[in-house]
C-alpha cells in the first residue's frame, strides 16, 4: 500500500484536505498497468524505469483523488499536476488526454472477455468460460460487474457518468471489447468473421447491460449482499437467453 503524504492544491479552496497517494478501497481493480522495461541483468525493472513507474503512480492516485472530491469536469489538468508535485509537460508524457488519468485504470478491461475466451480449457465453450468468469466476479464483489457498493467505488461510477468525455471513451472501451472479442472468437472457435462480430457485439452488451443494473440497484440503496442471488439470477437468465442463439459457437478443440 502506498504511503499517504497530505497534499492541499492552492487552486482549489476547499475545506477537505486532498490525500495524494491514498488507497482507493475496492478500486485496485481499477488501477490499470503500466509497462516497464526490465533490466537485462535480474530480470527487474532498472532504476529509471523504477522512478517512472512511481511518477505514474503518484498522477494517477492524485488524479483520482482530486476527481472523486471535487468532480472531474472541476478539476483542471494543472492542478493535478500541481498535487502529484509535477510539471504539466510531464503529466502530459505519461497521459495524453485528462480523460487518460481516469480511463487507464480501466484500460485491462476492455481485452478481458477476449483473454477469458482464449485462455479457456479445451471442449469448453467460449460462453461457459465467459459466464463462469462473470459468476466468480459477482462473487469476489468485482466493480466491474456493478455489484460493489463500497463507497469509493461507487463514486468512481457516478464521476464517469457525470462527465460526457468519460462516457464517452468508455463508449470507446467497449467497442474495443467487441473488437478484441471478435478476434477471439475467430481465432479460437473457428468462427466466421461475421458471426464471431455478431456474437462479441451480443455478448459484450449483456456484460455491459448486467453490470448497469447492478449499479443503479445499489446506486439507491440496495446492499450488494442482498444483491448478489437477484444479481446471479438475472445472469443466468442472460446467458440462457445468449445461449439460445449462439448454441453453435463450437467449443475449443
Amino acid at each position: 500500500m502506498l504511503s499517504v503524504n497530505t497534499v492541499t492544491p492552492s487552486h482549489l479552496n476547499a475545506p477537505t484536505r486532498l490525500t495524494r497517494g491514498k488507497y482507493i478501497p475496492g478500486a485496485e481493480i481499477y488501477q490499470g498497468q503500466f509497462s516497464a522495461t526490465v533490466d537485462a541483468v535480474d530480470g527487474k525493472p532498472g532504476l529509471r524505469e523504477r522512478k517512472k513507474q512511481r511518477t505514474h503512480a503518484a498522477i494517477s492516485d492524485a488524479a483520482i483523488s482530486l476527481f472523486l472530491e471535487y468532480g472531474f469536469n472541476q478539476v483542471s489538468v494543472a492542478q493535478v499536476a500541481e498535487a502529484a508535485e509535477v510539471s504539466k509537460r510531464t503529466l502530459f508524457a505519461y497521459f495524453p488526454t485528462k480523460e487518460d488519468l481516469v480511463v487507464h485504470r480501466l484500460a485491462d478491461h476492455e481485452t478481458e472477455s477476449a483473454r477469458v475466451v482464449r485462455a479457456r480449457p479445451p471442449r469448453t465453450a467460449p460462453l461457459t468460460a465467459l459466464r463462469e468468469h462473470f459468476l466468480e466476479g459477482l462473487r469476489e464483489r468485482d466493480p466491474i460487474t456493478g455489484l460493489n457498493d463500497q463507497p469509493e467505488v461507487r463514486r468512481l461510477h457516478r464521476m464517469i457518468l457525470d462527465a460526457p468525455s468519460l462516457v464517452a471513451r468508455m463508449a470507446g472501451f467497449k467497442t474495443g471489447a467487441e473488437r478484441a472479442l471478435t478476434e477471439a472468437l475467430r481465432e479460437t472457435a473457428d468462427t466466421p468473421e461475421l458471426t464471431a462480430r455478431l456474437a462479441a457485439v451480443q455478448i459484450v452488451a449483456v456484460h455491459w447491460a448486467l453490470a448497469q443494473d447492478n449499479a443503479e440497484r445499489l446506486a439507491y440503496g440496495e446492499p450488494a449482499d442482498e444483491r448478489y442471488a437477484g444479481a446471479v439470477a438475472d445472469m443466468e437468465h442472460a446467458f440462457a437467453l445468449l445461449e439460445n442463439g449462439l448454441r453453435h459457437l463450437p467449443p475449443r478443440q
